[in-house]
């Protein structure tokens, strides 16, 4: 009675709570977005930046400084007024004690440096490139997570089509080995489909390990556990098929700016005029203000020379202007000039390139996709091929070879539609990137 309690009870629960999870493409996605260990490292160079930006900016803030000596003169030092002065001989006169403390407190405060200011621009791009370095991590993480997806997708319709060979296999062994009792046909037929049902077994075993391998690859993509178990919904993935291969009669009015490659070229390029400018900028003189308080004590006792101490107190300006560094400071700004001259190629030989993998990628994407729909018309006319032979098999219009040969024919048509997609999936991925669209592919899923 008990028993059947329980049973009751447990028909009444949600089945939700029993089952796990399906993950789709965006929720793998999603989850990588959180947990992929490249986050925490971009995202601590970004708050690098931002503490790199304060302290270029407390380069201009006031800064105070303090400073104390204490001096055990175990010899005191003596000077000498020459005779003439107090009296006919010389004076040896000793302008210390044996003991002498001082302390200052000092304020300096920077009115001009031409150096600083210019410096203080790149703290914006510093921030810039940061925050790019972030974004592309985040590109990579949807492509590879991608990938990772849709390899598992792959070989799980390659499984499938695995397993269907394999019962058209068995079957025809069935078959055959009642031939072979009845005498109508030699063992060597039978022993030909059993060699062909065997490499579809060995076969099957390849790719359910490649399904594991694809998986793990996944988790690791992901930042997910690789010991815990992942369910992909494949129906979801073969959904998602019209989002990653769409047709592709127009352009997506390819921009070099999307591309993150190219934002974070720019941003170097301006850090670079910005360190030229900078080291330019050294040969104006530099203007500091200051503010000094301190007290000083002398005695012939240490506690003297606390007790008897006296303050003193100072304002004034420095004025710094370098002379004999031209040189120096020459080939400095040389080099940065050349360096930013470099940058400032490199920028237009990237302009170049990335239209041209942009087309490269547009045009192996809409091969491959008239080779998906041409490797899958091929399945369906193999498959109406082998039905033709299999009924001649069955009435003995045909040998076991034809009915194999058909059968391979199956085979490679589908292998054949199976790469053909994979390498769809990727030229899609290809395009994505190189069109610098990836969180947008991201967000249409």
């Amino acid at each position: 009675m008990n028993k059947k309690l329980l049973l009751a009870t447990l028909a009444l629960l949600p089945s939700g709570l029993f089952a796990q999870s399906v993950w789709t493409l965006r929720s793998c996605i999603e989850y990588g977005m959180k947990n992929n260990r490249n986050n925490v490292i971009y995202d601590n160079e970004k708050k690098a930046a931002d503490a790199q930006a304060k302290e270029a900016l407390a380069a201009y803030l006031p800064s105070v400084s303090l400073n104390g000596s204490l001096d055990d003169n175990l010899k005191v030092q003596e000077t000498v007024i020459p005779a003439g002065i107090f009296g006919p001989d010389d004076i040896r006169v000793a302008f210390t004690k044996k003991f002498n403390s001082n302390g200052s407190a000092q304020l300096d405060q920077t009115i001009y440096d031409q150096s600083l200011i210019v410096g203080l621009k790149a703290n914006k791009y510093n921030v810039q490139q940061a925050t790019l370095n972030q974004k592309k991590s985040e590109e990579t993480i949807i492509y590879n997570i991608t990938n990772a997806y849709y390899q598992i997708f792959i070989y799980r319709e390659q499984l499938g089509m695995l397993k269907s060979n394999q019962e058209k296999y068995r079957q025809q062994m069935d078959v055959t080995a009642q031939r072979v009792n009845k005498g109508t046909v030699l063992q060597k037929e039978l022993d030909k489909v059993t060699v062909d049902y065997n490499n579809a077994v060995s076969q099957i075993a390849v790719a359910e390990s490649n399904i594991t391998l694809s998986e793990n690859q996944l988790k690791y993509e992901m930042g997910y556990p690789i010991k815990d178990r992942i369910l992909v919904d494949s129906n979801a993935a073969e959904g998602n098929l019209r989002v990653v291969a769409p047709a592709l009669a127009e352009d997506k009015n390819f921009s070099v700016y999307n591309r993150t490659d190219y934002q974070l070229s720019q941003v170097n390029a301006s850090l670079l005029d910005i360190d030229q400018r900078r080291i330019k900028a050294g040969i104006y003189p530099r203007l500091t203000a200051y503010a000094r308080y301190g007290a000083i004590g002398f005695g012939d006792k240490l506690n003297q020379s606390f007790s008897t101490m006296s303050t003193y107190s100072a304002i004034g300006l420095k004025l710094s202007f370098p002379l004999l560094d031209f040189f120096k400071r020459n080939a400095q700004y040389n080099q940065a000039k050349y360096k930013h001259l470099n940058a400032v190629e490199k920028l237009k030989l990237d302009e170049g390139k990335y239209e041209l993998e942009y087309e490269n990628a547009r045009t192996k994407t809409m091969k491959e996709q008239s080779n998906v729909e041409n490797n899958r018309r091929n399945i369906d006319l193999a498959q109406s091929v082998f039905e033709v032979t299999n009924l001649q098999y069955e009435k003995g219009t045909t040998d076991m070879t034809d009915w194999l040969n058909a059968q391979n024919s199956v085979k490679e048509a589908q292998n054949n539609y199976l790469n053909s997609l994979y390498n769809l999936i990727l030229a899609r991925l290809e395009l994505e990137k190189t069109a610098g669209t990836l969180k947008t592919f991201y967000t249409a899923l």
